[in-house]
């Protein structure tokens, strides 16, 4: 008698397990090619079968080589029976199931039929960590290891071409290509993945528009997962432009007109008291980082609604090049509650909601919902990273969930901790400490105060002084003019720790002549508002005058590169948010650096990951800052540079995650126990490698 099981079989690691049964015998239906072995659980006594098994064959296409295993319910495994032809018929689904039990009885096995090591058999010290669970050994295994292509069966003809998680194009061997019916799909040519990392570049070179550039390195995301990291962890200092800010911005506005395949989530309102379905559709469970924004301030193009899914993806892309998170543990969300872009709601190519933006309760709701949802489908220690909301959003959200999620604001720590890192560095340059500087800042919003409060802290933390005595060294203007007290009642809750007891000044000219600050910080969002005579007014009473333009896009920022070096002699210590070229002046060559998140926000997830944190600590954001400073070298100061360059960026977030990691140990924040020996050593180790796999 059979007893057709097709719904409740498990796929699990190249096993087939149905289990416990009802009847003795049992017809395999399954949605496609599935190879591997069979797996009966039995409740009581040994299921009795010939040493060989046939079935009819019913698939399409072929009948396939099983090794047929049996186990009883305490899960002891008899010798597997000889290899069978068991037929698979492509009709009813089989659900995916990850348990490791079943998949080290697979693996074991495999090692006997192939004689190769098995992905199990390998120092578990090398092994990918940091909450990363590598399923399939993929992270695991070697050059001469082989890993399955595991789709919802094994991936194979053209499902594992359109697959980029898997797809190689022309890399594929010659035995990869008979195993996995890919003979006639592809052209008779070999090339290895440096060869196709050359074409790549070739090809996006030609372009002289970074928008095209942006949608090129972007489709081969789409068609290439592991040659698309490749090329921007090999390449990083050209690509991280075009990746990320400046050219995000502009593809922002664009999205619709460039919009070609969805990556990540889109949550609307239409999906009010249903978000956690929603999230259940994303195929990936093993979630542990979101970056999630409802497009209200992209960087400083304003309102862009649901166009602003460009941040998120491109973040994510940094978080696996750049901190080696893996590409399947990132998730990107958009939360479309509307937008008041008049231009958006009347272009026909827009990709959003088309109502205005919904504030209040309304929002409120939606947002909790989508917060609680994430933690319920994603665990406790999923990292919420906030990214481009509205001041009055940003600020609130980031109070309200700080005590119940682990949740990270970009805008406001990341900006902070990265302009914090390049302060502690130029004081190399300029001598003295923290707190005895002024700093006066150019825009009092999210950036801006974020930036001055962490300021704040890490003088606390140096000077041994109290939080407010330490604000006291830090000035804000806004629209407004100079913050001050007699503002008090006028003014945002978040500016309200930085208004002091001074005189009104209506602009920022009259700030500088006023209050004489040694470094000077802008953030406005508003292109050319250091001005030559700022400029000059600034340094003309310092020596080495501190100039950080921090504002995106280059459209932007406060000032040039070339202005900044112009107009005070050459003596800046220069940084800026976008990337600038080297300037030539009298004869010497000045390379200005970047206060990029980029080189805090990887690093800074990848150590929340490795220590297993369940908060982000103000601390360890204050170690992030120090270790990013501590990789600035003599030779890079000599070159003006306060920023260490991107060449060595995962060395450097290796660091800054060690450095987060040890904090959060040393707070009894991590559940990851015990404590890595070598952390810096440890964070290396889980790093995403975009090396191409073998395929068994």
């Amino acid at each position: 008698q059979y007893c057709a099981l097709g719904a409740r079989g498990k796929i699990v690691s190249g096993i087939v397990w149905f289990g416990p049964p009802n009847r003795k015998w049992f017809c395999v239906r399954a949605p496609g090619i599935v190879s591997g072995f069979v797996f009966f659980m039995l409740t009581s006594d040994w299921l009795m079968l010939p040493s060989t098994f046939s079935a009819s064959i019913c698939s399409r296409r072929r009948a396939l080589r099983f090794c047929l295993l049996f186990v009883r319910s305490d899960r002891s495994l008899l010798p597997p029976r000889p290899a069978i032809r068991f037929a698979v018929d492509a009709k009813l689904e089989i659900h995916v199931s990850r348990e490791r039990y079943a998949e080290s009885v697979m693996e074991s096995q495999l090692k006997g039929l192939t004689g190769g090591p098995s992905v199990l058999d390998i120092d578990p010290s090398h092994t990918v960590g940091g909450g990363v669970h590598d399923v399939y050994g993929e992270d695991c295994a070697t050059e001469n290891q082989l890993v399955t292509p595991w789709s919802r069966t094994v991936a194979c003809g053209m499902e594992i071409l359109r697959d980029p998680q898997y797809n190689k194009g022309l890399a594929f061997t010659d035995e990869e290509r008979d195993h996995h019916y890919l003979r006639g799909l592809l052209p008779p040519a070999h090339m290895t993945q440096e060869l196709q990392e050359k074409r790549i570049l070739h090809n996006m070179r030609a372009y002289q528009d970074p928008l095209q550039k942006y949608v090129s390195i972007m489709d081969l995301q789409e068609r290439n997962e592991r040659l698309f990291y490749r090329v921007l962890i090999n390449n990083v200092e050209e690509l991280l432009p075009v990746v990320y800010t400046p050219t995000v911005g502009e593809a922002c506005q664009k999205y619709g007109q460039i919009f070609r395949r969805p990556r990540g989530l889109y949550i609307s309102l239409k999906e009010r008291g249903r978000i956690l379905d929603v999230l259940k559709n994303w195929p990936e469970r093993l979630v542990q980082v979101i970056v999630v924004t409802d497009g209200e301030r992209i960087l400083g193009l304003g309102d862009l609604g649901c166009q602003g899914m460009g941040i998120p993806v491109g973040k994510l892309a940094l978080y696996t090049a750049l901190g080696g998170i893996r590409p399947s543990s990132c998730l990107p969300i958009t939360i479309d509650v509307g937008t008041n872009n008049e231009s958006l709601l009347k272009d026909p190519f827009y990709i959003g909601l088309r109502q205005h933006r919904a504030t209040g309760k309304e929002y409120d709701d939606l947002l909790h919902e989508f917060m609680c949802a994430a933690k319920q489908a994603y665990g406790e220690k999923v990292l919420i990273q906030f990214e481009d909301f509205a001041n009055h959003n940003a600020f609130k959200l980031l109070a309200k969930y700080v005590p119940t999620h682990l949740v990270f604001n970009d805008d406001i720590q990341g900006t902070a901790v990265v302009v914090l890192g390049g302060l502690l560095a130029s004081l190399k340059l300029i001598g003295g400490a923290l707190a005895d500087q002024t700093f006066l800042f150019l825009g009092a919003g999210e950036a801006g105060t974020g930036i001055a409060e962490m300021i704040a802290l890490q003088i606390t933390k140096q000077s041994n002084v109290s939080l407010e005595e330490a604000r006291r060294k830090i000035w804000l203007v806004d629209s407004k003019g100079l913050i001050v007290k007699s503002r008090w009642e006028s003014l945002q809750h978040f500016k309200r720790n930085f208004a002091h007891a001074s005189d009104e000044c209506k602009d920022f000219l009259s700030a500088i002549k006023s209050l004489k600050p040694t470094v000077l910080i802008g953030s406005s969002g508003r292109g050319s508002t250091f001005t030559k005579e700022v400029l000059e007014t600034f340094s003309s009473f310092n020596e080495k005058p501190v100039v950080l333009a921090l504002s995106n896009p280059t459209s932007q920022s406060e000032c040039t590169a070339e202005e900044a070096y112009t107009w005070t002699q050459g003596r800046a210590i220069f940084a800026s948010g976008s990337p600038f070229a080297p300037v030539t002046l009298n004869g010497k060559t000045y390379t200005p650096g970047q206060a990029n998140n980029a080189y805090i926000f990887p690093g800074t997830g990848l150590g929340v990951i490795i220590s297993g944190a369940i908060r982000v600590h103000d601390d360890m954001l204050l170690a992030a800052a120090e270790a990013l400073a501590s990789q600035v070298t003599e030779e890079h100061l000599e070159k003006g540079l306060v920023y260490p360059p991107f060449q060595r960026i995962r060395k450097i977030s290796a660091n800054i995650a060690a450095a987060v990691a040890s904090k959060a140990y040393e707070l009894g924040l991590a559940t990851r126990l015990p404590q890595p020996a070598d952390l810096i050593a440890y964070a290396e180790s889980c790093m995403y490698s975009p090396v191409y796999r073998q395929y068994r």
